[in-house]
């Protein structure tokens, strides 16, 4: 007899699905033929069940399990009723992890103090400007959206940024995560970050341009800086790059040159001083943009990491470059890969929401089939006739019909609504059951009457199981902003454009909005007690009500309009610091252009003899002599 092997790992909560593990096979691997993509010669054998599940996972997206199962069960399961609600789950799930509103925030912008750190805070203030516009043209939230299906859906999803010299910014692409293929460490931390990453898909066949079937791989490499090359051709006509040589001389044969701004350390090896470092590094980034023929993709010990170099066809890029280990200037890989959770320790992957759900699913499908057939007998109910004289006569059941029957002649009816309600008693079960799994209270999934909820207090109880998952599901994703905000301020130094010219990086954060009901006029009133008793400054005032939906667009700007019609507030700064250009700053208004006091106007000195001021006529001091 052949024993089983019990596979726990990332994707074991699929192990339950008959087209997930192929008979006799000891590590539960997926069926082939339902998965024939995951078992292409140059897919490493521990990405098969990965990619296997994506796939799986995309079918419940899409309303496809069925079609997928039938691969293993047969054209049965194609009857499979299917009606959306993992893609409702996925979208409502999305919906909250991004938030209503998505803003970009670099620390110390919103601050106006004059306490000596103006320049620091409008240096913040540029950056966090300069990104917001790069946000706008990029269409950001789009991106995202797009990202955060993926992840939300598949488990992981994966950004990718790049130089855009006809554009002048980077842009930003979403790739499936079905096409990443990183380069984990075998004795390290899978979570750290990789040091070669490829992006890889199969090319179909085009017999029109009769070109066979391809694959394309994209690497990404952290390495070690070599000497300068550039573009050429060998022996065979194909784009390559060649080390670019110095002119040989009597003395000195031809060496490899150095690349523009290189130096050649006492260690022999070739740094580099990057605009946003401090100190030289000896790293930078290789990128490899090549086409294999898959009938040329042959051998045992083949995989995506090891393909035959000599048989690629090198891509070429824009600006004429071939794209053969072609050198970035950067250091670092401008790949962000998005988990959906918080990998284990030392694992590198997410999990997707539907995962542990996926069994009530399934039940919901099969309650929907159940209650699909009930249906149909409920709507045609089955009539039994006895008594009719010939029992092979049938009779169409219809509006007007009469039948006809003998003496002792009946009509039976069998009636199947009461098996059809407890089937949809039993789908609502199902329904809240997947949803108490993923975490989704009703009131999240817009299910529940409003009317029915006793009190705010109570509302704010029952979501918090959603609370403690969007928050983990953003504690993922908080870093994964934060690297790609840096690295889209890096990209920018690094293409010179002239607006970032002398800026240096900073810190910068997307801050995600609220997700769920927020009673504004509550939190006002907070925020307005809180600052009158000076226990928040401006700032966090006006950050604490953009949180919540106010539509404030830019605090700083915000809080430069409040405080230019502030006028309580400047008399008492006039009066603590006696300076009237930080009264004016404060205001933001432009100071007087003299600093000396303005000349008083006394009153005019009385005459004698003025009939309105009697006490006049006689000279000051007169009633001291007497």
């Amino acid at each position: 007899m052949g024993f089983r092997d019990l596979v726990i790992d990332a994707w074991s909560w699929l192990n339950y699905k008959p087209v997930f593990s192929e008979p006799g096979h000891s590590r539960g691997m997926p069926y082939r033929r339902a998965f024939p993509e995951a078992y292409a010669t140059w897919v490493p054998d521990d990405d098969v069940r990965r990619l296997a599940s994506y796939k799986v996972l995309a079918a419940y997206d899409n309303n496809q399990a069925g079609e997928l199962a039938e691969f293993r069960d047969g054209a049965a399961a194609r009857e499979r009723r299917e009606f959306g609600d993992p893609s409702m789950f996925i979208d409502t799930l999305v919906a909250h992890v991004m938030g209503r509103e998505q803003h970009i925030v670099v620390p110390g912008a919103e601050q106006t103090d004059t306490t000596g750190q103006s320049d620091n805070a409008a240096a913040a203030e540029r950056v966090q400007e300069l990104l917001r516009e790069w946000a706008e043209d990029e269409l950001l939230p789009m991106r995202m959206l797009q990202a955060e299906r993926k992840a939300v859906g598949l488990g992981d999803a994966v950004y990718l940024l790049y130089w855009d010299s006809d554009k002048q910014r980077p842009r930003l692409r979403t790739y499936d995560p079905g096409f990443y293929f990183p380069v984990l460490p075998e004795d390290g931390d899978s979570s750290d970050y990789p040091q070669k990453i490829h992006l890889a898909w199969e090319l179909p066949e085009d017999p029109r341009r009769q070109l066979k079937k391809r694959l394309r791989r994209i690497t990404y490499e952290l390495d070690w800086i070599g000497p300068a090359t550039a573009s050429g051709i060998d022996q065979n006509g194909r784009p390559v790059r060649a080390p670019v040589m110095s002119e040989p001389t009597d003395d000195n044969p031809a060496t490899p040159l150095l690349n523009r701004g290189d130096t050649l350390d006492d260690t022999g090896s070739i740094t580099r001083l990057y605009p946003w470092n401090d100190q030289p590094t000896a790293r930078t980034c290789y990128l490899t943009d090549a086409i294999w023929d898959i009938g040329d993709l042959t051998g045992t010990n083949l995989d995506v990491d090891n393909l035959p170099m000599e048989r690629a066809q090198f891509a070429t890029s824009a600006t004429g470059e071939t794209l053969d280990r072609l050198d970035l200037y950067l250091d670092f890989i401008p790949l962000i890969h998005v988990p959906n959770t918080v990998p284990p320790a030392e694992e590198h992957w997410g999990q997707s929401s539907l995962a542990k759900a996926l069994q009530a699913f399934d039940e919901l499908a099969n309650s929907d089939t159940d209650s699909a057939r009930a249906s149909a007998t409920t709507g045609l109910p089955m009539i039994g006739i006895s008594g009719s004289g010939d029992p092979k006569q049938r009779y169409d059941v219809g509006p007007g019909v009469v039948f006809k029957l003998g003496d002792t002649g009946k009509l039976t009816t069998i009636d199947t609504a009461p098996a059809l309600r407890e089937l949809r008693e039993h789908r609502h079960d199902l329904a809240d059951r997947a949803a108490n799994i993923v975490r989704l209270p009703a009131v999240s999934l817009g299910t529940m009457d409003p009317s029915k909820v006793p009190s705010g207090y109570a509302l704010e109880l029952s979501l918090g199981p959603l609370d403690s998952l969007i928050a983990g599901m953003r504690l993922a994703r908080a870093h994964k902003d934060t690297l790609l905000l840096r690295f889209v301020q890096r990209l920018f130094i690094a293409g010179q454009h002239p607006d970032w010219a002398g800026v240096t990086p900073l810190p910068a954060k997307l801050v995600r909005g609220p997700y769920t009901p927020t009673d504004k006029g509550a939190v006002l009133e907070q925020v307005t007690t809180a600052y009158e008793a000076k226990v928040i400054s401006l700032e966090t005032a006006v950050r604490m009500l953009t949180e919540v939906g106010w539509p404030i667009e830019d605090a700083a700007k915000e809080i430069e309009q409040i405080q230019s019609r502030s006028f309580a507030d400047a008399r008492l700064l006039a009066d603590a610091l006696g300076n009237a250009e930080e009264t004016a700053d404060f205001l933001g208004r432009k100071p007087a252009e003299t600093s000396q006091a303005p000349t008083p106007n006394l009153p005019p000195v009385p005459t004698q003899g003025d009939d309105e001021n009697p006490a006049a006529e006689e000279p000051q001091g007169s009633r001291g002599n007497e």
